[in-house]
């Protein structure tokens, strides 16, 4: 069992690093203005952030439960 969840926190990982940069990647241009802007998610943005959110919930409860077993 201690083998699926170390694979399942592999692909959680690197599945959260990709999420992260395309989040970065659509978002660089804010930043290049010089002031500073507010701006709400929405659409596909938003449902990246609140999957990313997802994921790393169920990383960390995988990472308890491994520590538990093992």
């Amino acid at each position: 069992m201690g083998l699926y969840l170390n694979v399942g926190q592999i692909l959680i990982s690197i599945t959260i690093i990709l999420l992260i940069l395309l989040q970065v990647k659509e978002s660089a241009g804010l930043f290049g203005s010089g002031g500073s802007t507010v701006r709400t998610r929405r659409g596909l943005e938003k449902t990246l952030f609140q999957f990313t959110i997802i994921l790393a919930a169920v990383f960390l409860g995988i990472s308890i439960l491994s520590v538990r077993l093992s």
